[in-house]
């Protein structure tokens, strides 16, 4: 995702390069940083890095629609495809991971 957002700002007009594309160059880097700083934290963080990269996946996901709408590029349904496969997917690893958590506690009592 982030090397496909690279080259999209290659594509976008030198007006845009320090405000448009420094912006989906942030929130798509925030995504994979999320999950790797996620994994050398507690379990209780362990979610909260997981929410913040879903969050930077959907304002990744908005910025693609506003370039398109601003005709800025020309093709956003594979980029955004690659989007909603990783927040289905990372949606579905919250629900499992709350799912474990509770399952836990219940068993405890």
């Amino acid at each position: 995702m982030v090397d496909d957002v690279f080259k999209l700002n290659n594509d976008f007009p030198s007006d845009e390069k320090f405000g448009f594309t420094s912006q989906l160059s942030r929130c798509s880097v925030s995504i994979p940083s999320n999950i790797a700083e996620d994994l050398s934290r507690t379990n209780k963080s362990f979610s909260y890095f997981i929410d913040i990269a879903l969050g930077s996946s959907f304002e990744l996901e908005r910025q693609l629609i506003i370039a398109f709408k601003k005709k800025l590029y020309n093709t956003i349904n594979k980029n955004r495809k690659k989007l909603e496969e990783f927040q289905k997917m990372t949606m579905g690893f919250q629900n499992k991971l709350y799912e474990s958590l509770l399952f836990f506690l219940m068993s405890r009592f």
